[in-house]
């Protein structure tokens, strides 16, 4: 985990987090939705970005390290969830969670430009 972390000013972006449940389509086969779970404050620190060449495109990506205080439901994120900015809408596939190294902080690795 970094190693400076977010004062309570920094917490500046509203997000929702979203976990992907399984449906019944009502034709017998089921579909993968995402469910939000919950809202929290976060801070956003931008960890750069990429290009990747995705089918003879460029496409950017941009990664971001975020905090969220640590409760009882932000312990709760897996890698495969789904964290939304609720102000813009911009969506962002989880992809590390350290719920363990801090016991106030729980520090997650977001990333634009990929299926959450």
């Amino acid at each position: 985990m970094a190693p400076n972390k977010p004062t309570s000013g920094e917490l500046q972006h509203r997000v929702a987090f979203d976990e992907r449940t399984t449906i019944d389509d009502g034709l017998g086969n089921s579909e993968g939705v995402f469910s939000e779970r919950f809202k929290a404050w976060a801070a956003f620190r931008s960890r750069g970005g990429s290009e990747a060449v995705v089918a003879a495109r460029l496409e950017g990506r941009n990664l971001l390290g975020v905090y969220v205080r640590s409760t009882a439901e932000t312990a709760q994120i897996k890698a495969d969830w789904r964290m939304r900015d609720v102000r813009t809408g911009d969506s962002y596939a989880v992809r590390i969670v350290d719920a363990v190294s801090d016991r106030y902080w729980v520090y997650l690795e977001a990333q634009t430009g990929v299926a959450p």
